[in-house]
C-alpha cells in the first residue's frame, strides 16, 4: 500500500468515529470509604455522556444486596440517570424477591439486570434460574429486564446449544435485552450473535467491553468466567508488567478497535464494565465520538 492510501485509511478509519452509538456502564458496591469516594466520582464523570443505563452489581447476601439498593437509589436520586440494580435468585426466596422488586418499583426504578448468581459451596436449595427470576419480575411489575449471556459459553453449560437454549429460555419469560460477558475475541460474539437469530432470539445482544489494565488479574477472571485470552492479546501487554501508563494506552486501543469493527457491524449498544474507575471508559467513549451535550447558553 503507497504512503497516500495508508494516510487516506488512517482518515477514513478516523471518520468512522461519529459518535452514532449507545453506552452504559457497570459499577460494583464499594467495601470501604475511599473506594466509595472513587464510585461517586466515577458516576458523576460518566453522567455527562448520558448513558442509557448504569447498573451496579451485587454479591449473593443480603449485606451487599442492601448496598447496592442504596447506591441504585441514590445514582437516581442525585443524578437522574437509569439506574438498574443487579438481582440474583440466590439468597432470597421469590416471595423476598417480589418484595424487593416491589420496592424498587416503588422507588422509582424500572430497569434490572436479573441473574442466577453464583452458588456459593454447599448450596442445597432448590435451584432458582435467571428464567424464573424474569418470571418473578413480570408477575410484579413491567421492568425492563436485561438477561446475561456468554458468547463463549457459560463456565457451567452442558453444551453452547444447552447454553443457547437456556437463553431462550430467559427471553421467552420476558427479559428485554442481553448483554454479554466480556470477550476479546469479536468472531466469537458475532459467530453467537447469529446463533441467537437461529433459535428465535430477536432481542438486542448488547456487546460487554472490558477495557484491561491490569493482564494479571484478567487471567483470573477469565478462568472462572471461561472467557478466552487470545495470543494476540497476551502479546500486547508483554513486559507492561511495572508500566500502567502503557497498558492504560493498549486497553484503551483494544476497546476502541472492538467497538468500531463491532459498530460496522451494526451493533449500536455498548455494555462498558468500569471497575468504578472513570478515566479509561471516559477517554474510550470520548474517543469514539460519546460526547456531553453542550450546555445550554
Amino acid at each position: 500500500m503507497s504512503y497516500a492510501k495508508e494516510i487516506n485509511a488512517l482518515n477514513n478509519s478516523l471518520c468512522d468515529l461519529k459518535g452514532d452509538i449507545n453506552v452504559s456502564f457497570e459499577f460494583f458496591p464499594p467495601k470501604n470509604e475511599q473506594m466509595e469516594t472513587m464510585l461517586w466520582d466515577s458516576i458523576h464523570r460518566l453522567k455527562n455522556l448520558h448513558p442509557k443505563f448504569v447498573s451496579v452489581t451485587y454479591g449473593a447476601n443480603s449485606g451487599e444486596r442492601d448496598r447496592t439498593h442504596g447506591i441504585v437509589k441514590n445514582i437516581k436520586q442525585q443524578t437522574g440517570l437509569d439506574a438498574a440494580p443487579h438481582l440474583t435468585g440466590i439468597d432470597a426466596s421469590p416471595e423476598e424477591l417480589k418484595q424487593i422488586a416491589q420496592d424498587y418499583w416503588d422507588s422509582g426504578i424500572r430497569r434490572i439486570v436479573a441473574l442466577r448468581g453464583d452458588e456459593p459451596a454447599g448450596y442445597a436449595k432448590k435451584p432458582f434460574y435467571a428464567e424464573d427470576l424474569v418470571k418473578v419480575l413480570r408477575s410484579v411489575a413491567d421492568f425492563d429486564i436485561s438477561v446475561a449471556a456468554y458468547p463463549e459459553v457459560h463456565p457451567e453449560a452442558k453444551s453452547a446449544q444447552a447454553d443457547l437454549i437456556n437463553l431462550k429460555r430467559k427471553i421467552d419469560a420476558g427479559a428485554n435485552h442481553v448483554i454479554t460477558q466480556f470477550f476479546f475475541d469479536v468472531e466469537s460474539y458475532l459467530r453467537f450473535r447469529d446463533r441467537c437469530v437461529t433459535v428465535g432470539i430477536d432481542a438486542e445482544i448488547v456487546p460487554g467491553i472490558l477495557p484491561v489494565t491490569n493482564f494479571k488479574q484478567l487471567g483470573k477472571m477469565a478462568q472462572v468466567t471461561n472467557v478466552k485470552i487470545p495470543n494476540w492479546l497476551a502479546r500486547m501487554y508483554d513486559g507492561l508488567d511495572d508500566d500502567q501508563g502503557t497498558r492504560n494506552l493498549v486497553a484503551a486501543s483494544i476497546a476502541i478497535d472492538m467497538v468500531k469493527v463491532l459498530s460496522r457491524e451494526g451493533v449500536k449498544d455498548f455494555h462498558f464494565y468500569t471497575l468504578n474507575r472513570s478515566e479509561l471508559t471516559y477517554a474510550i467513549c470520548h474517543t469514539l465520538g460519546v460526547r456531553p451535550l453542550p450546555q445550554a447558553a
